[in-house]
């Protein structure tokens, strides 16, 4: 396998080039990415959009995953460029959400857990020739959806209230459009937003200054779902 030039660096991620039609992710602290792969591999199964997986066979090295390579720009890059309104992004967030939900817990025995993915937002869904596709499937894991929707809410909510974001604006407003949509999909209990709130305090990829964000976050929700 010859690695290519870096695409793309995450917080925990880089993204390197192998050809026109594949990409290697490759997690930095060497974190094991075959339960990533198998959860890819299931919705993918299922019809959900997700990158098309290459091979992983015994002599693939356990951090590295082989992904198709999408052509497109990511979602908050539409928004950014006015391509995509904030009414259709929030639509699109929503119905990718309710979509994935459908999918039944793969290993989970409880007939309500679902999987979830646990970092959905505008950065991880890339928008190609063949419609939206969801990447970085790292915090996947299964339970109930209302989880997934106070994920997506908080991070949105840590983006709108931070001072340093350079669209903080178009966090706060995108957040507006999509918090009905949650609503009536079952809303956000108290309680998954305070589980969201540990999950992303403990995340340590996470900077203090995010940290800190993270109360008056989970107030601005608090407010906008009153």
């Amino acid at each position: 396998m010859r690695i290519g030039e870096l695409l793309g660096s995450g917080r925990s991620a880089d993204v390197y080039a192998l050809d026109d039609k594949w990409v290697l992710r490759h997690y930095r602290d060497g974190m094991d990415a075959t339960h990533e792969w198998m959860v890819m591999s299931y919705l993918g199964a299922h019809g959900f959009p997700v990158p098309r997986l290459g091979p992983r066979d015994s002599e693939t090295p356990a951090c590295d995953l082989v992904l198709e390579r999408l052509s497109g720009p990511t979602m908050l890059e539409s928004l950014l460029a006015g391509e995509v309104s904030v009414a259709e992004a929030a639509a699109m967030l929503a119905g990718l959400l309710a979509e994935l939900h459908t999918v039944p817990a793969r290993l989970s025995p409880d007939p309500g857990d679902r999987i979830l993915h646990l970092d959905l937002h505008p950065d991880n869904v890339m928008l190609t020739d063949r419609g939206p596709v969801v990447i970085d499937w790292s915090n996947t894991r299964e339970g109930v959806p209302a989880a997934d929707r106070a994920m997506t809410s908080l991070i949105l909510a840590q983006a709108a209230v931070d001072p340093e974001f350079s669209a903080s604006a178009h966090a706060r407003t995108l957040l507006n459009e999509l918090l009905p949509h949650f609503s009536a999909s079952g809303g956000i209990p108290a309680h998954h937003l305070a589980e969201a709130a540990a999950a992303r305090a403990a995340n340590p990829t996470m900077s203090p200054q995010e940290v800190a964000l993270i109360g008056r976050a989970a107030s601005l929700i608090g407010e906008l779902t009153a």
